[in-house]
């Protein structure tokens, strides 16, 4: 089987999480600049086969975009132009950021390491993909 990659797509950051082959396991990749998405992506794909593309959507919680939607759908049209043979599928990413600042603090992670943005966008990437993969079983 191949992977399925997640992606927590941000103005300036963005947090990668894949699963192993079987796609039991999420785990965390990477945390990269938005601007290298497409080509760290491009060189991951020649070493790993990854069948389908999660991205996380941005919503307040009336279904309202928020100020990280259109960065969402951008990346979403230039992931399906750079890979049009892997599809892209969006998902619900409310209150991932917060889910990932609370895993922080009860897997006992010093505050300096808290604030660490990129930490945040990776694991919050992988709560995404956990989630997807809880919703598919």
């Amino acid at each position: 089987m191949a992977r399925i990659l997640a992606i927590d797509y941000g103005g300036k950051r963005t947090g990668l999480a894949v699963t192993d082959p079987l796609q039991i396991i999420a785990t965390g990749l990477s945390t990269i600049e938005s601007k290298e998405l497409i080509p760290y992506l491009k060189k991951y794909f020649l070493t790993e086969v990854v069948e389908l593309i999660i991205i996380g959507l941005p919503k307040n919680w009336d279904d309202s975009e928020t100020h990280g939607t259109p960065f969402a759908e951008a990346a979403v049209k230039k992931l399906q132009k750079a890979f049009p043979q892997i599809p892209v599928k969006t998902v619900d990413e409310r209150y991932t950021s917060k889910m990932a600042k609370d895993a922080m603090l009860q897997m006992g992670m010093k505050k300096k390491d808290r604030q660490v943005k990129g930490n945040v966008d990776i694991i919050a990437a992988t709560i995404i993909l956990q989630e997807y993969l809880q919703s598919i079983q």
